[in-house]
């Protein structure tokens, strides 16, 4: 009956803690993420209140970990400096029966965060630049509204006015591209408008001079539309295939198909190097197009090892929660200290300063095919054998 009391008790008071704080700490982060996105791409409100439900769960992903290694310090900092523990102890119970529900409940809510990191990546950031894709004629028109300018990373728009939807004597710089010299268009009007069913831009000119380079000169006829490269908010696009935005589910897929692929590269580099070794042809052998082969298929490998670790990546970004129960618990009744903003403090400085730099470490080398994909747990590992040694000192003392 004792323990069913203290266990329904330390539940109670940890998920208090952690409700208010969890509700404060996302508002203030969903805010954040919502101002810095209206700013970038120049949002109007209603955009704006559309990207909430997909901005909500990054925002979720990052309050989570700190949220909760915030109530463990407030829980068991408070029991501690109450005499709780030590009474528990008179009683010859063992401590761990006040820190194995919050562990237990680490371990829920970690599951529950790795499948958070896998909706905030795919679908969380997917939604995002849909509704930007959706926005863009909005966006557009008001940046040339009020700065008379709009600029991508393809292109770029200025003009002398903007009346009703019509844009008065635009100009429509296309940057130079490895494979294509700048153009410039100069019309007399132009329109912007945006087909949802085909996801394109296009522009209506009128009275057009187009410059491309420096020596060609020309002039189209009187009205004509141009599909401008739309930009979607994310370097990757869309439907981007970056490992970093593939759902958990078909990252094996996919990885299996990316050692597909690189075995075929393989295949046609070594055919290609044993033919003009045979011939006799060592000139091709450092070739710019050899060069460019080899530079296709390290490419191809970082690829292979980028899927290979991002699982290990999410997991390990979700069982940061448990980790962080084990360090706070241990910290705050060893520190003994109702003041659970100290307590905070001593654990979260230190996982600002070890846990983060590890993880990030261990990522770029698991991604650069240098360490194995399950070095991204080095933080994890560290934290636990740290929390593990504060909480059997405390518990001891």
């Amino acid at each position: 009956m004792l323990m069913r009391r203290v266990t329904r008790y330390v539940i109670f008071e940890i998920l208090k803690v952690f409700f208010t704080t969890l509700i404060v700490m996302t508002t203030i982060m969903l805010l954040i993420g919502l101002a810095h996105r209206a700013i970038r791409e120049g949002m109007g409100p209603i955009p704006v209140l559309r990207l909430i439900p997909f901005v909500l769960p990054d925002a979720l992903r990052f309050a989570i970990p700190g949220t909760i290694l915030f109530a463990a310090c407030s829980l068991y900092g408070r029991m501690a400096a109450n005499n709780e523990i030590l009474a528990i102890k008179s009683l010859g119970i063992s401590p761990m029966v006040v820190i194995w529900p919050a562990l237990i409940l680490g371990f829920i809510l970690s599951l529950g965060a790795v499948w958070l990191n896998d909706v905030a990546v795919t679908w969380g950031r997917r939604g995002i630049n849909r509704v930007i894709l959706q926005s863009v004629e909005e966006i557009a028109y008001g940046m040339l509204r009020t700065q008379q300018s709009y600029t991508t990373d393809r292109f770029s728009i200025s003009v002398k006015g903007v009346k009703g939807r019509s844009l008065i004597r635009p100009t429509i710089c296309f940057h130079a591209t490895e494979t294509s010299p700048p153009v410039t268009l100069i019309a007399r009007q132009a329109e912007l408008k945006f087909n949802s069913k085909t996801n394109k831009l296009k522009i209506m000119l009128e009275d057009t001079v187009f410059d491309v380079g420096t020596d060609t000169y020309g002039q189209w006829p009187s009205a004509f539309e141009y599909e401008l490269p739309i930009p979607t908010g994310s370097k990757h696009g869309i439907n981007s295939q970056s490992p970093s935005e593939i759902a958990l589910r078909n990252i094996s897929a996919r990885a299996q198909q990316q050692r597909q692929t690189i075995s075929q590269k393989e295949q046609i580099l070594a055919a290609h190097g044993a033919y003009q070794m045979l011939t006799g042809d060592f000139q091709q052998l450092t070739s710019d197009h050899w060069t460019t082969r080899t530079r296709d298929l390290n490419s191809a490998n970082f690829r292979l090892h980028r899927l290979l670790t991002e699982p290990w990546r999410r997991w390990a970004n979700g069982f940061s929660c448990l980790v962080f129960i084990l360090v706070g618990a241990g910290m705050a009744i060893w520190l003994r200290t109702s003041d659970y903003w100290s307590s905070f403090g001593w654990c979260f400085l230190p996982i600002l300063a070890i846990y983060y730099p590890l993880m990030q470490y261990g990522v770029d080398r698991a991604k650069c095919g240098a360490f194995p994909p399950y070095s991204v747990w080095f933080g994890n590992l560290v934290l636990l054998g740290a929390g593990a040694l504060l909480l059997r000192r405390a518990i001891r003392h």
